[in-house]
C-alpha cells in the first residue's frame, strides 16, 4: 500500500468553513470542512474565528490550526473521494444530543382495549 506525499502550497478562504487548497502537484480542492468538524479536536473549529486562523505548517506542509488540529495532506488532496467517508465516520462517533435521543426513545403510545 503506497502513501503518496503531497504538500499544501497555498490556500484561501472562499466561504464559511470552506477553503480552496492548492497542492505541489498543481492540483487543487475546494473543501467544505463543516461535516468533519466534530469531536474533541475538530469541534472547536466550528467557531469561525478559530477556523479562520488556519495556517500552513512549514514542517509538515499541511493545514494546521492553533489548537493542534490538522489533516493529512493526502486526505486533503483526495477530499472529493474521502470527505464523504469522513463525514460518515464522524456521524457514527458523535453522540446524538440528549434532547434528540429523548424524542427517539419515547415509548409508543399504548392503546387500551376493552374486553
Amino acid at each position: 500500500m503506497s502513501h503518496k506525499i503531497y504538500r499544501v502550497e497555498s490556500f484561501r478562504i472562499v466561504g464559511p468553513y470552506t477553503l480552496h487548497v492548492a497542492f505541489d502537484d498543481n492540483t487543487h480542492q475546494v473543501i467544505n470542512f463543516w461535516p468533519a468538524l466534530w469531536g474533541e479536536l475538530y469541534a472547536p473549529l466550528r467557531d469561525p474565528a478559530v477556523f479562520n486562523r488556519v495556517q500552513i505548517s512549514p514542517e509538515v506542509h499541511t493545514l494546521v490550526w492553533p489548537n493542534g488540529a490538522d489533516f493529512d495532506p493526502e486526505t486533503l488532496h483526495d477530499w472529493d473521494q474521502v470527505g464523504g467517508m469522513m463525514h460518515e465516520l464522524v456521524a457514527e462517533r458523535v453522540p446524538i444530543p440528549a434532547a434528540r435521543t429523548a424524542r427517539l426513545k419515547r415509548p409508543a403510545k399504548r392503546v387500551r382495549t376493552l374486553h
